[in-house]
């Protein structure tokens, strides 16, 4: 892990990055998991190494749900299936409705953290699809 590169891309990161991610199954390169809270509203603290982004996926539920991520430090993306990639910079906030299929993660050249905020729902889930291809990846910016 390149330290200096990680401070320099995440600024004064205020949360602590966590541990190596239990579901790195579903990434391309590594990433790391700080659970703020998981009561009442989980919100997850996630750091992706520049490169790292998850499988495209779908936040599942009967009502309400969906997930939130307000990005903390870093650049990175985030896009829906059939539209272009969004890029993202600290500050940036994005709603992702349920149902969406979608993926988010960090430039090839940049560190990337942001808060992943679930939103309570009735009967939520995760559907984890495909990965994301080095093809579609390597058209971003």
């Amino acid at each position: 892990m390149d330290t200096e590169k990680m401070k320099q891309d995440l600024g004064g990161a205020v949360f602590d990055m966590g541990e190596i991610n239990p579901y790195g199954q579903f990434f391309t390169g590594e990433s790391y998991l700080k659970m703020l809270t998981t009561e009442g509203v989980g919100i997850g603290n996630v750091t992706f190494e520049p490169g790292c982004r998850n499988n495209w996926h779908i936040h599942h539920a009967k009502s309400g749900g969906g997930q939130i991520l307000l990005v903390t430090g870093g650049r990175g993306y985030y896009q829906e299936w059939g539209k272009e990639a969004r890029e993202l910079h600290a500050g940036d906030v994005v709603s992702i409705p349920p149902e969406v299929k979608h993926w988010h993660g960090a430039a090839n050249d940049s560190w990337f953290q942001h808060l992943a905020v679930e939103v309570p729902g009735e009967e939520t889930s995760n559907e984890w699809l495909e990965a994301v291809s080095d093809e579609e990846y390597k058209r971003l910016r």
